[in-house]
Order: C-alpha cells, then structure tokens, then sequence
C-alpha cells in the first residue's frame, strides 16, 4: 500500500478548518479528518461543508463511537464522511454495527484502540470484528498527565511495530509524534500517517499553528510519499 498522508482537523471553527484543509492539499495532504473538535463544535455541519468543499477527498469523521453506533456512523456517513472511527473500548456489539453500518452505506470502519490495557489484543480484537484500519493511539491526557508527573511520555511508536505485526489491515500511528516520527511511521509498516498536534495544530489552542505550514506540509509529504509501497 502506498503510503497516505491525512491531516487531522482539530479545530473549533468550520472557516479555519476550510482554509487550512485547502492548504494541506495544496501541499500534497492525501486525506482530511474532521477532528474530534471540529465534530463537537460543528456537528455534520462541519462534514458536510468540508464534502461540499472538496468532493472528490476521502474525508474521516473521528466521532470516536462508543455507543449507538449505527446511526452515529449512518449520520456520518449520509453528511458525506468516507471513513468513520469507532473505539476499541466500546461493546462488541458496538464495533459489529458500525461495521455493518460501513457496509451499508459503502463508508471504511478505523477502530481505535486507545486506552485498551493491551493495545495489540486491542488491535486485533478489532480487526476480527470487522474494522478496515486499526489507529494505534496515544491519548491525548495520558501523553500530558504522565509528562506532567515527570515520567516519559509514552509513544505510540514504542509498540507500532508490534501491533502492525499482529493485523493484517493497515495500520495508523497516532499521538504526539515528532515530524521525525510521522515521516517515520511507514518504515514501521504503518502507511496512513496521520499529521496534527503538535505538528500542524497548536496543541493547547487548537488552532492552526504558526509558521510557514504549506511548505513545511509540503516537505512531510514528498519525504512520506517517498517510501513508495509499505509491506510488514
């Protein structure tokens, strides 16, 4: 698979969220995530505005699902989201009806496994019960509480090798990586490399950060794309 650039949304404001997606593909940005914030500041809105924007780009809704399931992925999928994010966390029965629900309205499944006390059991659990993509993620709190307790920030480079070993779906790397970390992620088996704080959002404000980003996006994504075909 070749590999993927996606740049993640999280911001709170659909105006800003248009501008800088329009940005990232100008600078070679393969696919767009409406964000977390994004979502719980505009709602389907913000998905649709981004689909009316910009027909032809995969786009993903990370709703991070954890409940009602179905119509929470048929409601992304309808408002114009190619891929919908459920979490690991969540019930079985969770997983099984977005699954099915991305069958049924032709939209790819991204189980996350974030905050699973054993992250590959996690990931593969996920791709038994049908997901597309596993996201190995590093929460947001974890990374900053234990950093603020003085320890190690976790990675989730620390285990990506491992958990890209144990699926055979593909597999996305996500919280906190360094740019080194992000250009990284392919020589790790993990083609979607996902690009956002701290790298293109200002982590604290959720705004876009500051600086040159198009032509430093534009340098991640020719060294990312540089790797050509990622195998295990």
């Amino acid at each position: 698979m070749k590999p993927i650039v996606q740049i993640s949304l999280d911001l709170t404001n659909i105006d800003e969220a248009l501008e800088t997606a329009a940005m990232a593909l100008r600078a070679g940005v393969d696919w767009l995530e409406a964000g977390t914030p994004l979502i719980l500041a505009e709602g389907l809105h913000g998905v649709r505005k981004l689909r009316e924007a910009f027909p032809n780009i995969p786009i993903v809704a990370d709703l991070k699902t954890m409940d009602g399931g179905y119509l929470e992925a048929e409601m992304m999928a309808k408002a114009g989201a190619t891929h919908v994010v459920v979490m690991a966390r969540a019930h079985e029965e969770t997983i099984k009806v977005v699954v099915q629900a991305g069958r049924d309205h032709n939209v790819k499944v991204m189980g996350d496994n974030l905050g699973c006390p054993d992250m590959i059991a996690g990931a593969k659990f996920l791709e038994d019960l049908g997901c597309d993509f596993v996201i190995h993620h590093i929460g947001y709190d974890e990374r900053r509480g234990i950093a603020a307790r003085g320890e190690r920030m976790p990675s989730p480079l620390d285990q990506l090798r491992e958990v890209v070993n144990s699926v055979n779906i593909p597999v996305q790397a996500v919280g906190g990586l360094t740019l080194e970390q992000a250009i990284a992620c392919p020589q790790y088996g993990a083609p979607l490399v996902v690009l956002g704080a701290p790298l293109t959002i200002d982590a604290d404000a959720f705004k876009t950060a500051d600086g040159d980003l198009e032509n430093s996006l534009r340098l991640i994504c020719t060294a990312i794309h540089a790797h050509g075909n990622v195998s295990k």
